[in-house]
């Protein structure tokens, strides 16, 4: 750690949803002993939860340029993450803009893998997709130091967000991602490599790393680690996307998450998401969790009451 940088590192989207990376690398920080600024869009139990665990915490929006001064003034590192949102590229070029204005020392940008497989002339049918790809030209224009972080699909989003009732109800992986094989991540093993990025910047600035979990295997085997951890048998039931997608829109999610992860399910039956690195393992020196490890940790929402 360098205890000569007494500034606080700001980590935004730090009350964070889908497996809450901002909030356990606000966490892995602290314990690093470095201060963290947390830039929260609400004040509620989350916000409270970060105070108690020893972060700065500023209540703000990445689209609002008061916010975002209040949020990076006196911070030289920044992690830069947002949850799925139309306003993604905006959010992006206004804590660029500010960035600059304040002299930031490094960013370390959620950026998604996809992306390394995009480029001018070819994006995906993703809105989001085009903006996590159009976030990082605009980061790569405004000459700020970068590093880029790019994870394969989350466990935390299709296996358990969208995959623990039918576990819990129907013991089935009840999913739209065909028989291709797949190599998703823990959100916390993501949190751990930024947070490490972040303890020493230096050697990273302008790297591009691609995060997967240990192995890339079909669903079919995910069902079986699923069953391995619970002690049950679970199955994987391949389902078509339109009426999962509808399914979705019943439970009020909306269009531009729905869009995303349907075209996200289209490119896993095409086995776009079969990568494997080992970047995890080389910049903290300890493997990401596979899937049975995973489903161990949050066994409760995976069984019945």
């Amino acid at each position: 750690m360098n205890t000569s940088n007494e500034s606080p590192i700001l980590v935004t989207g730090a009350a964070g949803d889908i497996g809450a990376i901002g909030r356990n690398v606000a966490s892995m920080l602290i314990a690093k002993g470095h201060k963290v600024r947390a830039l929260v869009r609400r004040e509620d139990e989350r916000a409270e939860s970060l105070r108690k665990m020893g972060a700065e915490v500023v209540v703000g929006d990445l689209t609002d340029l008061e916010s975002v001064h209040r949020a990076i003034e006196g911070c030289k590192r920044i992690y830069f993450g947002m949850s799925i949102s139309a306003s993604y590229l905006e959010a992006t070029a206004t804590v660029a803009a500010v960035a600059r204005h304040h002299g930031v020392e490094v960013i370390v940008n959620m950026s998604q893998m996809t992306v390394s497989q995009m480029g001018i002339n070819d994006t995906t049918d993703s809105p989001q997709h085009k903006l996590h790809w159009l976030a990082e030209q605009v980061l790569a224009w405004s000459g700020l130091p970068v590093v880029n972080v790019r994870p394969t699909v989350f466990l935390e989003g299709f296996f358990l967000r969208l995959g623990a009732m039918g576990v819990r109800d129907n013991d089935e992986l009840a999913l739209p991602l065909g028989n291709a094989r797949t190599s998703p991540i823990a959100a916390y093993d993501v949190a751990r490599v930024v947070a490490t990025i972040l303890d020493n910047p230096a050697p990273h600035i302008g790297q591009v790393y691609n995060l997967t979990g240990p192995e890339s295997v079909d669903v079919e085997q995910h069902a079986r680690a699923f069953s391995e951890a619970l002690g049950r048998t679970i199955r994987y039931r391949d389902v078509p996307v339109e009426p999962w997608s509808e399914k979705l829109r019943e439970f009020g999610v909306p269009q531009h998450l729905i869009s995303h992860l349907a075209v996200m399910a289209s490119l896993h039956t095409q086995g776009r998401y079969d990568r494997i690195t080992d970047d995890v393992f080389k910049l903290t020196g300890e493997k990401p969790m596979g899937t049975a490890e995973f489903v161990k940790r949050h066994a409760a929402e995976f069984t019945r009451r």
